[in-house]
């Protein structure tokens, strides 16, 4: 393992736009590129905190893949596993989730191709181990240390799963027939679930009962392939990604009842609305992936 800690960390670009669904009333969300370090290929923002510490990971200017939280406690850390050694060709460890106390949720592949979800804080990995699982991805974490994410079963199925200290509970959403994953988990206990249905369009859920019962999530304006779920704040605010009639790709937040579209004005019809904090503070991507995606954090305004 190892962890670095430098003071890096750039964030570049600030552009303001106004933008909403039907007659919400009207946000300004302020972006900004986020980039882990001066000569990072790519930066993968996914989870944000109170503290406005963002859990992700960076791309290297030799093509290897680290795990990284910038800002917190400590302006810059980077995260590496001497089992899940990141190459060019293999770069697969990032963090996903990160709570009030820093304590990040991921996963990384291993040197023999298996995904292993952890918990990591202060420079030490704690992996989750579900039995008879051959992957696991772990993704939210609430302050409680509760962690949600997917993990696929030994009969090849994917589930979604809420990992209370020992305790395991499997979601399985109705008509989700596979990609079931939980993605994030407020400190109420609220849980957003999505997956795909039998024609390979998105479904998303919250359920505040681990899995009883299922609330389903839709965008206005969303297409056939629906919207993916993403986080949900103490407040009860929901960030997801949608997909309108063109299979375009766009971020939404749904904040006091109303749905607020938005892309960044880079990545107009690319981008992912993934992590939200209580202050309505977002990060997420836009762009390609695979060195063309950029992430960004956005500040949201009345």
């Amino acid at each position: 393992m190892q962890s670095r800690k430098t003071v890096i960390g750039v964030f570049l670009l600030v552009l303001c736009v106004s933008v909403g669904i039907a007659a919400a009333p009207t946000l300004t969300f302020t972006f900004r590129d986020v980039l882990a370090t001066p000569t990072a290929q790519e930066t993968d923002t996914y989870g944000i905190n109170k503290t406005n510490a963002i859990a992700g990971d960076y791309v290297d200017n030799a093509g290897v893949q680290h795990a990284m939280i910038l800002g917190g406690t400590n302006a810059f850390t980077r995260a590496d596993r001497p089992d899940c050694v990141s190459t060019p060709s293999a770069t697969s460890i990032s963090f996903y989730g990160i709570n009030s106390a820093g304590v990040a949720a991921g996963w990384c592949t291993n040197t023999s191709g298996v995904q292993i979800g952890f918990r990591y804080a202060r420079g030490t990995f704690t992996d989750i181990h579900i039995p008879g699982a051959t992957l696991t991805n772990a993704i939210g974490i609430n302050d409680a240390g509760a962690v949600v994410g997917t993990y696929v079963d030994s009969s090849g199925i994917q589930h979604g799963f809420l990992l209370v200290g020992s305790t395991l509970t499997r979601l399985d959403p109705p008509g989700v027939t596979s990609l079931a994953t939980a993605w994030g988990i407020n400190n109420a206990g609220v849980i957003t679930v999505y997956g795909a249905n039998s024609s390979g369009n998105y479904l998303s859920f919250t359920t505040a009962d681990r899995g009883t019962t299922y609330t389903p999530f839709h965008t206005p304006g969303e297409g056939s392939i629906g919207t993916a779920i993403h986080e949900i704040n103490n407040n009860g605010d929901i960030i997801a990604t949608y997909f309108d009639s063109s299979s375009n790709r766009h971020g939404v937040l749904f904040h006091g009842g109303q749905y607020y579209s938005f892309d960044d004005p880079n990545g107009v019809g690319s981008t992912r609305g993934v992590g939200l904090n209580d202050n309505l503070v977002m990060v997420g991507r836009y762009g390609s992936g695979v060195y063309g995606g950029v992430g960004f954090a956005a500040v949201t305004h009345p």
